[in-house]
């Protein structure tokens, strides 16, 4: 009889036993960056921009040239030069005197305002007439108004975007600091289990975790090693996980975790580490195995594919990234019930729902169709002392 306990006391067991993180840390170029998180604070090597510089086509000025300037009464400048793109302007501006400066080019000293280039009127030679006064710091970006030296850009353990990597560009870096990926090894077992691209004989059925967890793997930066379909044989499952094990940092194993004759994992856990957990309060997912093998988490999970789908999602995937980020982020939303439903009293239950706004629509499903997974975007849990819920709870779902 599996001694079941609450899917959140294993999740806070996983974390506790297995997420500390490893602080592994290898540099990547940016190329290879997005979506990796940070090892290490960043901090600006240098200012950005690293010169005032103009936001608009005009003329930098001094803008107490252009005070109480009107249509009526223009203020007149003499233009003393231009501004070219990607080379400085080292001569300051002295009273009376205008510059031409195009979008993005460098300002020159003492000049402390931008007059856009459609408020002004040549007036023959080098004389311009300006029609509008401007504010100090008008449409000026200021050295270091962007970025500091020194200053600390980005945090370690943030998961690194598109926008990130634009700002270290900009500040010449191209390689950063991220923490390593995790690597899960994976084994599926079941004699009655064959390759997808492989036919069909009477009473078998394709290898669905395999891929599946490998994709799951995957879209939160683990790199997955496939072992492959393994028989319901003691002896080869041993060989398969020993195998795995000194190249992993995590192993998935699917099937073979309850109680019957040809259910190895149990004995297999016991036998190279210890047994931590084996039995969820959850449906489905029940026949869960957690255990603590030199070290390693080595997980148990159902041959349902649904139930290592909600497994995986619950009790793996915050792993993964704890291991990477040293933290776990979870942004469940907050969603109304279209429908009442019903849930059995004294284990928690997954639902799955589609999410449309702050409506949950749930999906109505049976035990291993994984194809009523694709057909949500969200699930939530009821909880184990409550017999369902009616129409209109609110509930906290989960984005898939």
């Amino acid at each position: 009889m599996l001694n079941v306990i609450p899917i959140a006391e294993a999740l806070s067991l996983v974390l506790r036993q297995f997420g500390n993180n490893t602080g592994r840390v290898e540099k990547v170029g940016l190329q290879y960056a997005p979506g990796r998180y940070l090892g290490e604070d960043v901090t600006a090597p240098e200012d950005v921009p690293a010169f005032d510089r103009s936001t608009v086509d005009g003329f930098a000025v001094r803008s107490s040239d252009l005070r109480g300037c009107s249509d009526a009464i223009p203020a007149i400048l003499e233009k003393t030069g231009e501004s070219l793109m990607g080379q400085p302007y080292e001569k300051p501006l002295l009273p009376g005197e205008c510059v031409y400066v195009p979008t993005g080019g460098a300002v020159p000293p003492e000049a402390d305002a931008m007059e856009m280039i459609e408020y002004t009127e040549p007036l023959g030679g080098t004389q311009f007439a300006f029609f509008r006064p401007v504010a100090p710091g008008e449409n000026l970006i200021l050295r270091g108004e962007d970025l500091r030296e020194g200053e600390t850009i980005l945090h370690s353990g943030r998961n690194l975007g598109s926008a990130d990597i634009g700002t270290l560009a900009a500040i010449g870096i191209t390689e950063v600091p991220v923490f390593c990926q995790p690597v899960v090894g994976i084994i599926s077992t079941g004699d009655e289990l064959v390759p997808p691209d492989e036919p069909l004989n009477p009473g078998q059925i394709r290898d669905v975790n395999s891929d599946m967890l490998r994709a799951a793997v995957e879209q939160v930066n683990g790199i997955a090693v496939k072992r492959g379909i393994v028989e319901d044989d003691y002896d080869a499952l041993m060989e398969a996980c020993n195998e795995l094990l000194p190249m992993v940092d995590v192993l998935l194993v699917s099937g073979g975790t309850s109680m019957g004759e040809q259910d190895n994992m149990p004995k297999i856990v016991a036998e190279m580490g210890e047994m931590l957990v084996h039995g969820l309060a959850v449906k489905p997912g029940k026949p869960t195995i957690i255990g603590d093998v030199g070290g390693k988490a080595v997980f148990g999970l159902p041959g349902n594919p649904v139930a290592a789908f909600f497994i995986f999602d619950y009790l793996v995937k915050p792993l993964l990234l704890a291991l990477q980020s040293g933290e776990v982020v979870t942004h469940p939303v907050e969603a109304r019930l279209t429908r009442a439903v019903s849930s059995n009293h004294g284990r928690e239950e997954f639902i799955l729902v589609r999410l449309n706004g702050s409506e949950a629509e749930p999906v109505p499903s049976k035990s291993g169709l994984i194809s009523t997974v694709s057909r949500a975007n969200a699930y939530f849990v009821i909880p184990r002392d409550q017999e369902g819920l009616p129409k209109g709870a609110l509930v906290h779902v989960t984005r898939l």
